[in-house]
C-alpha cells in the first residue's frame, strides 16, 4: 500500500462519513466526522488484534505524512482561511479582532507550554520547554470551519459573531505559523549547540521578514494577474492561486522563510484587495468557492486522520495522562486568552456580557493541529505531542462541541 492508497482512503472515509452525517446523524460536521472516525479506528484496531498480517496500523506507520502535510494541506488551509478574511466586514470589530488573534495567541501558547512543562516534570516525563511551547502553539490554532459552522446555528448579535468568526480566521494562521517558527528555532539550537538571544531574532526575522516579504510579492502579482484575467476565465484563475500557493511554499523553502506566512499574506491580499462590496473584484466569487470547497474537504480528511492517528500513537499511560491534563489546560490557557485582552480592551471598548464564555467556550480545535504535530518529525517529544494533541482535538471537539449549545442558551437568557 503506497501514501496515494492511503490518501484515498482517507478520501473514501470522508466522503461516506460526510454522507452519514449529512442525513442520518446530523450533527455538526467536526462532531460527527470525529464520532465516525472514532468508531473506524476502534473496529480496524480489533480488526487488526483478530488478523495482524491485515493490520491497516503497519501501513500508517511506515509511511511519512510530513511532506504531504507540510507542503501541501497546511499551506491551502491556512491560504483558504486567509482568503475568506475580509477587513471590510470586521468593520469597527477590526481592532478587537486583531488584539484576540495575534495576542490572544501568545499568551495562550505561553500559559498551556508552562503548565505542560512542569506538570511532565512532576509525573516523569520527558519534554523541553520548547517543545512544550510548540504544544503550546499549535493547539492554540482553532479551526474556523467547525466554528462558523456551530456559531452558524445560533441566532447570536452581529458584533459576536463577528469577533467569533473573525478571531477564528486569523487564530489559526497565526498559531501554525508561531509554531512552525519555534520548531526552527529549535533547529537552529541544535545546529549551533545552542542559541542566543540574538540568534532567536535571528530566525525571528528570516522566518517571518521573509516570509511576509515574499508573501507580499506574491500577493501583489497574483492581484495583478487576476485583474487582469477575465472572471469568466474560472479555470485560468483558479489555476493561478494553485499555483501562487504551491510556487510561494516553494520560493519560500529557497530563502528558508516561513512558507505558511507566505501562504497566509497571499490570501489575506487576495482577500481583500481582489474583491469589492459585492464580493468579487479582481477574484472571481467562483475562485473563493473553489477554496472554500478544499478547505472543507481538507479538514474532513483532518478529521478522518484523527481516527486513525490513535492506530500510530504510542499507548502509553503517562502519554495520555498529560494529555488530559492538556485538556484542561488548553481550555484555561484560551480563557486567560480571551479575558486579558478584552478586560485590557474594555476601558475603551464595550464589549456583551457573554463574549469572553462563548468566545473561550467556541473554541473547538480541529484538524490543524493534528497536521501539525504529524509533520513535526525531527522534534524529540513528537510522540508525546501528537498523543496530546490528539487527546486534546478529541476531547474538545465532542465535549465542547457537545455542549456548545447549553452555552448559548446561557448567552439568550444573559441578552
Amino acid at each position: 500500500m503506497s501514501i496515494f492508497d492511503i490518501i484515498a482512503v482517507l478520501i473514501f472515509f470522508s466522503g461516506v462519513f460526510l454522507f452519514i452525517n449529512t442525513f442520518y446523524l446530523k450533527l455538526p460536521s467536526s462532531i460527527g466526522l470525529t464520532i465516525l472516525a472514532l468508531i473506524l479506528s476502534l473496529v480496524v484496531f480489533v480488526f487488526g488484534q483478530l488478523f495482524p498480517e491485515y493490520h491497516l496500523a503497519e501501513h500508517v506507520k511506515s509511511y511519512d505524512f510530513s511532506d504531504v502535510l507540510y507542503r501541501f494541506v497546511l499551506s491551502v488551509m491556512l491560504f483558504a482561511g486567509a482568503l475568506n478574511v475580509d477587513f471590510r466586514k470586521l468593520g469597527d470589530q477590526l481592532i478587537p479582532v486583531l488584539v484576540l488573534s495575534f495576542f490572544g495567541v501568545l499568551i495562550s501558547t505561553v500559559v498551556i507550554a508552562t503548565l505542560i512543562y512542569y506538570t511532565a516534570g512532576f509525573i516523569g516525563v520527558s519534554l523541553s520547554y520548547i517543545a512544550s511551547l510548540v504544544f503550546g502553539a499549535l493547539i492554540s490554532a482553532t479551526d474556523p470551519v467547525a466554528i462558523t459552522k456551530s456559531i452558524q446555528r445560533f441566532r447570536l448579535s452581529n458584533e459576536l459573531e463577528t469577533k467569533i468568526s473573525g478571531e477564528a480566521l486569523l487564530n489559526g494562521g497565526i498559531a501554525i505559523v508561531l509554531a512552525l517558527v519555534l520548531v526552527n528555532i529549535y533547529r537552529e539550537s541544535e545546529a549551533v549547540g545552542a542559541i542566543s538571544f540574538s540568534g532567536t531574532l535571528w530566525v525571528l526575522f528570516r522566518d517571518l521578514g521573509s516570509g511576509l516579504i515574499v508573501g507580499l510579492i506574491f500577493g501583489w502579482i497574483g492581484y495583478k494577474l487576476l485583474k487582469y484575467i477575465d472572471n469568466d476565465d474560472v479555470e485560468v484563475e483558479v489555476l493561478v492561486t494553485l499555483a501562487l500557493v504551491m510556487g510561494g511554499s516553494y520560493i519560500a523553502d529557497l530563502f528558508s522563510a516561513s512558507s505558511m506566512l507566505v501562504a497566509v499574506t497571499t490570501g489575506l491580499i487576495l482577500g481583500n484587495f481582489g474583491r469589492n462590496e459585492e464580493g468579487e473584484s479582481a477574484v472571481g466569487g467562483y475562485v473563493y468557492r473553489f477554496w472554500q470547497l478544499m478547505e472543507d474537504t481538507l479538514a474532513a480528511m483532518l478529521f478522518v486522520l484523527i481516527g486513525f492517528e490513535m492506530l500510530v500513537i504510542p499507548l502509553r499511560l503517562d502519554y495520555f495522562a498529560l494529555g488530559f491534563f492538556a485538556v484542561n489546560f488548553a481550555l484555561f490557557g484560551r480563557w486567560i486568552s480571551v479575558f486579558v485582552p478584552i478586560k485590557m480592551m474594555s476601558r475603551k471598548r464595550s464589549f456583551e456580557n457573554s463574549t469572553i464564555p462563548v468566545l473561550s467556550w467556541g473554541s473547538l480545535r480541529g484538524g490543524l493541529p493534528v497536521a501539525v504535530s504529524l509533520s513535526l518529525t525531527d522534534l524529540p517529544g513528537q510522540e508525546l505531542i501528537v498523543t496530546m494533541t490528539y487527546v486534546v482535538v478529541v476531547c474538545t471537539v465532542l465535549y465542547q462541541g457537545l455542549t456548545l449549545t447549553k452555552v448559548m442558551q446561557v448567552y439568550r437568557a444573559n441578552t
